[in-house]
Order: structure tokens, then C-alpha cells, then sequence
């Protein structure tokens, strides 16, 4: 009798008004904006290949770059301090940002390797021109946004950087032949304060609202022609001054084939502004 009764209830409920789904206005649609993002890593990260990227300019020189290696080792802590991609809303009314924040890497256990062969084409001559590798490459912090233009079409971007290179290399025999290298050790990049001392903060080269970037196809007598530029400061959305960065190169250093080195010393830039950048390539 009890299993009856149960079966008569649930036949009751199956048989009641089902709940009307209703449509959702645009308005409200409008306020919903997402908070929690994506988090991810790249733990274990490595490749390599034999692709090859040319650039061919229009009366037919080339330049490529090829035979790529990368790889990453990781936090002693997997997946502790990730990459992550937020969706933020815009300053004073702006369009909503994409962001992709880079890993704070305080420690510095996140070290990037990076390896290349290049060469070029020109006056019937073809050169393959050795390789460059980049050692001991540790991003700390810093980021990457995306969103939409103000005033044009495309894309608008912003780049902050902080970032410390154990060695760049210039290798003209090969990646594995540091016979002929020219080194560049203990690279900084990073934001500076007014005396042009780095403050520990990632240089912000450019921001989707204070300096938009901007990435699109212009169209002239020619054609179209792809875009890349940074626009001046907004003071309506920030200080109205480009933010500072330094660079510092620990030792400038010369290997020569036959046995010996030159040691240029060390260099550095300690403060710089892009007050406006626009870069047009032609067809």
C-alpha cells in the first residue's frame, strides 16, 4: 500500500503546471558580466620543430626564421601560480577588456628556454645565418590585454613586461657552437621610478585605455597594409605621461673562433618612454 501511495505522489507531481521559461532582456543580459576567469599552466611545457616563418618583401628579398625549440621548467608547486584570463569591465564606460595575466613567479622557478635558426635571401644571395638562444628567460608578473578600439577599426591591446634573460646569444656556426657568439647576460626589463631605478613592477609598454595599442589593415594608393602602432597618452584615462621602463644589460661579450673573448662591459638605458609608435608594412 505505502508503494501505491508513493507512486500516486510522484504521478501528481509529474502532472502539475511545468515552469514557463522566460525570456531574458537585453538589459539584464547586458549586467551580466562573468568574475572568476580561466586559470591555467603550462606545466612540463616543451617543443620543438622544423617550421619555418618567412617574410618576403616586395621585391623579393626574404628573411626566415626556423627550427624552433622551446621549453619551460616549472614551479616546485604545479599549477600554484597559473596564467590567467579574465574578462574585466572597461574604464569610464569603455569596452569590457580581455586580460591574460602572466604568473607572478616571485622565485623565479619559471625559467623559459628559447632556441631558433635564421637566415635570409637578397640579390640572388641566400645565407643561413647561425641561431639564436635565448637562456634563463623568467617573466615576473605583467600581462597581456585585448579589447575593442575607441575611434578605428581592429584590435585594441596593452603590454606590461617585466621579464629577466639570463643569456641572449647571437650564434653564427650553429645553436650548439658558441665559437663566434655574441652574448648579451643578465638582461633586465622592467618599470623604473623618476631617478631610473627599477621599482620591481612590470613596465606597462601599453594599456587598452590610458595608451591603446592598436593592431588592424590600413588602406592607401596601395592597398591595404597591416598596422601596428601605440597612441599617445589619454589623460582622460590615465596621468596623461607614458609609464617608464629601464633596461640593463649585465655584460656585453664577444667570443672569437680562433680562442680568446671581448668583454665590452655592461650597458644600460635607464629610462624610456614611448610616447607614440606606428609601424605600416608595405605590401
Amino acid at each position: 500500500m505505502e508503494a501505491k501511495k508513493m507512486l500516486a505522489l510522484a504521478a501528481a507531481l509529474l502532472a502539475g503546471p511545468a515552469l514557463a521559461m522566460q525570456p531574458l532582456a537585453d538589459s539584464d543580459l547586458s549586467a551580466v558580466r562573468g568574475r572568476d576567469g580561466v586559470s591555467f599552466d603550462l606545466n612540463g611545457y616543451a617543443m620543438s620543430g622544423d617550421v619555418r616563418v618567412t617574410y618576403t618583401a616586395p621585391n623579393g628579398s626574404s628573411i626566415y626564421k626556423g627550427n624552433l625549440a622551446a621549453s619551460r621548467t616549472d614551479s616546485s608547486d604545479a599549477f600554484a601560480d597559473p596564467y590567467r584570463i579574465d574578462i574585466v569591465q572597461g574604464q569610464n564606460g569603455l569596452a569590457d577588456v580581455m586580460q591574460l595575466s602572466f604568473p607572478t613567479n616571485a622565485a623565479g622557478e619559471q625559467r623559459w628556454q628559447f632556441a631558433y635558426d635564421w637566415g635570409m635571401q637578397s640579390n640572388g644571395i641566400t645565407r643561413d645565418n647561425g641561431a639564436v638562444v635565448i637562456n634563463d628567460m623568467v617573466f615576473r608578473g605583467g600581462g597581456l590585454q585585448f579589447s575593442t578600439p575607441q575611434n578605428v577599426d581592429g584590435i585594441a591591446w596593452g603590454a606590461a613586461l617585466r621579464v629577466d634573460i639570463g643569456q641572449l646569444a647571437y650564434r653564427p656556426v650553429g645553436r650548439n657552437d658558441m665559437s663566434g657568439q655574441m652574448a648579451l647576460s643578465n638582461i633586465q626589463l622592467g618599470a623604473v621610478d623618476s631617478n631610473g631605478n627599477f621599482t620591481g613592477d612590470a613596465w606597462q609598454l601599453a594599456h587598452v585605455a590610458s595608451q591603446p595599442g592598436i593592431l588592424n589593415a590600413l588602406n592607401d594608393d596601395s592597398g591595404p597594409r597591416l598596422h601596428i602602432g601605440i597612441d599617445w597618452p589619454d589623460a582622460r584615462n590615465g596621468t596623461g605621461a607614458a609609464p617608464a621602463g629601464g633596461l640593463a644589460i649585465g655584460n656585453i661579450s664577444f667570443n672569437n673562433p680562433s680562442g680568446g673573448s671581448v668583454d665590452l662591459g655592461s650597458s644600460r638605458i635607464g629610462s624610456i618612454q614611448i610616447q607614440y609608435l606606428d609601424v605600416r608594412f608595405r605590401r
